[in-house]
């Protein structure tokens, strides 16, 4: 049945013209998702917000919908800081395929971080606009395969004489 709906949505798309998802044992590329970046450090009190930015082509898994390669967007905003002399930072990313719902969640990191008029907070909270920096889509299609994956047997142990 799978099968049957995954031949006709390619039918469709081909037909329609429509952006063609492609399909890996892992998972499914989704044609766009919003994410944005937080970025702090243990050693000060330096936050940085990027902004919400649209994606396309993020790979997620087929189960869970988690967003594979997350470690590799993290890796993008932390290489940008340490090029503008911010090093040791630790990066996230949040993302969701609707951006009304991740608007959402950035105002609650935002609040949490910067506070509001009656609470106040000791961040120093820097924004990275998108003009500054920008997320560009991993591909995972190149990351290992179940053909090239090597399969090593435990050793035996050795037997007391």
């Amino acid at each position: 049945m799978k099968l049957q709906q995954y031949l006709w949505g390619a039918l469709l798309t081909a037909a329609l013209g429509l952006p063609a998802t492609t399909t890996s044992a892992k998972g499914v590329v989704t044609p766009k998702m919003y994410m944005f970046g937080f970025a702090a450090s243990f050693n000060d009190t330096i936050v940085h917000f990027t902004d919400i930015q649209a994606v396309d082509s993020v790979w997620t898994d087929n189960s869970t919908h988690f967003m594979l390669g997350r470690e590799n967007y993290s890796n993008m905003l932390r290489d940008y800081l340490t090029a503008k002399n911010m090093p040791n930072r630790t990066c996230i990313v949040i993302y969701d395929r609707k951006a009304s719902r991740l608007q959402k969640k950035y105002l609650k990191m935002k609040k949490l971080y910067a506070g509001d008029k009656k609470v106040k907070t000791h961040n120093d909270v820097r924004f990275i606009s998108a003009d500054e920096f920008r997320f560009t889509t991993v591909n995972l299609n190149a990351n290992v395969t179940e053909e090239n994956v090597e399969v090593t047997k435990p050793k035996k142990k050795e037997k007391k004489k």
